[in-house]
């Protein structure tokens, strides 16, 4: 069973940082045509390679969260989110080729880094678990929200990808609630948060 859950963990690694990810849903923007111009390019797909890399640390999260959980209700609810991280991951990536950027060169390392924090929180007991769980898709809603202010008016493309993903990261942080997830500490979200300001600060430019 070790070995399994050992394979299956590299395997959701390599896939996560090293292939192209595939969408379940349709993509939320499918149907809207492109409407941003060539100098407006540039500042979007910087802000869509941040959050490209906020769902890799998503997949990486989940991932060693549910390593570590020994709860299979809790360990199906990350699969579930996971799942639809994924989707996320896939229109992130899928926006940053029509705009013709590319992803940031630091993936391996934000996966390794945010799959060690979330094997962690596994380990601690289940209430801290989904307590970090609903933390940190209460930051990454609160950072979409603010990404959906800094896009051109007119780019409705990506409006409606993060719109759709913030829906998704608001239901994943309640799910979590409702299974029992404590508040984190004070001082626990606010390291959190000074961690994920460097990540975005960084993803921006790398």
């Amino acid at each position: 069973m070790l070995i399994d859950n050992l394979i299956n963990t590299f395997d959701t690694a390599l896939r996560t940082v090293f292939t192209e990810a595939r969408a379940t849903r349709v993509h939320p923007d499918a149907d809207i045509e492109e409407s941003l111009a060539d100098d407006q390019k540039q500042k979007v797909v910087a802000l869509m390679r941040v959050n490209h890399v906020g769902e890799i640390c998503a997949q990486a999260l989940y991932s060693g969260q549910a390593f570590t959980s020994r709860n299979p209700t809790i360990v199906k609810s990350l699969q579930h989110a996971a799942d639809e991280e994924t989707d996320h991951l896939a229109w992130c990536e899928s926006r940053i080729k029509e705009l013709g950027g590319r992803k940031s060169l630091l993936n391996p390392i934000w996966y390794i880094g945010s799959f060690t924090l979330g094997a962690v929180a596994g380990a601690i007991g289940d209430k801290w678990n989904l307590g970090f769980l609903a933390e940190t898709e209460q930051q990454v809603s609160t950072h979409l929200s603010s990404h959906l202010e800094k896009i051109p008016a007119e780019d409705m493309k990506t409006r409606a990808i993060l719109e759709q993903m913030h829906t998704d990261e608001m239901s994943h942080a309640q799910v979590a609630i409702d299974l029992g997830g404590a508040e984190l500490p004070k001082t626990i979200k606010t390291v959190m948060k000074i961690s994920s300001k460097i990540m975005t600060s960084t993803a921006y430019y790398v």
